[in-house]
């Protein structure tokens, strides 16, 4: 799904970069240029970097 129409950034580009090591919205936005224009997927991009990031602590903990 198009998170950023600005830009072209989707989902699946923002979990990519989130799996590479992006952790915060400054990171995402440096990287695939999301909120840089007019903001209207900040808060879309939050969730998905939200769910994400609690996605990966959930899968660390299993594995420990």
């Amino acid at each position: 799904m198009y998170i950023c129409i600005c830009h072209g950034v989707t989902d699946t580009q923002i979990e990519a970069a989130i799996d590479n090591g992006s952790t915060s919205m400054k990171q995402l936005s440096n990287e695939l240029k999301v909120g840089s224009q007019c903001g209207k997927c900040c808060q879309c991009t939050k969730r998905v970097l939200n769910r994400k990031l609690v996605q990966i602590a959930v899968q660390e903990l299993e594995v420990a």
